[in-house]
């Protein structure tokens, strides 16, 4: 019976490790279209967003098995808890790649971004798929030296994610309503797709060590506030 339970939740595991798998694709492919105006491929990511839901709904179902017919303790009980918490995680941060995706949809056949801020948004963009890419490694290999550069990398958005707001702000800004509300959007988009990634790692960080990272719960905290995903 025991052996059984530990495959069930090695499967688990596995989930998530797919799940973070198809959340960098999301990411890589909206960070595509947004940077070209490719309504196809932008398009491409809002449906395969069902995806990572049903999967997310896997997820949750399994561990919610385990808790209702093995009645796990300790640390076994951390690991079916935390699944379920991270897997709403990585199904936020496919929602906020759909999100970026729909956009591209709204403005097509222009870009999103106006000229100015295209080199700043790449950044970004760049920046989430590493934490996404490092994200999954982590989940698959359990090296928390991981935690580290993922927190790094969500630091370097939020200066990105603060000097868009500051360009926004700026008296020479001339950009018109539509155009000043999408670089808003976008920006936050990316800034909380990078917050959810800091608050898996430091989900991880915890199943791994016993220690609880701050960072991680301050991610959380304005996850809790926030009206954007």
């Amino acid at each position: 019976m025991r052996k059984i339970f530990q495959e069930d939740l090695q499967n688990v595991g596995d989930l998530l490790v797919e799940i973070s798998q198809y959340v960098t694709t999301a990411m890589t492919d909206a960070r595509q279209a947004f940077e070209t105006a490719d309504v196809q491929l932008a398009e491409e990511v809002i449906a395969a967003d069902r995806r990572i839901d049903a999967m997310q709904t896997d997820i949750d179902e399994r561990a919610i098995d385990l808790l209702a017919l093995q009645g796990p303790v300790a640390t076994d009980l951390r690991t079916v808890v935390g699944a379920l918490r991270m897997s709403a995680s990585l199904e936020r941060m496919g929602d906020l790649a759909r999100h970026i995706a729909q956009l591209v949809r709204l403005r097509y056949p222009d870009q999103v971004t106006p000229e100015p801020l295209r080199a700043t948004f790449q950044k970004m963009a760049q920046h989430a798929i590493d934490i996404s890419e490092r994200l999954t490694e982590l989940l698959r290999t359990r090296d928390i030296a991981l935690v580290a550069q993922i927190t790094a990398l969500n630091e370097q958005i939020n200066e990105l994610h603060a000097s868009v707001f500051a360009a926004l702000a700026d008296h020479d800004w001339a950009a018109n309503a539509a155009t000043t509300a999408d670089c808003t959007l976008a920006s936050r988009y990316f800034e909380r797709f990078g917050d959810h990634g800091v608050s898996v790692a430091a989900k991880v960080h915890y199943l791994v060590t016993g220690e609880w990272d701050s960072r991680g719960s301050e991610g959380e905290a304005r996850s809790a506030i926030s009206p954007v995903e």
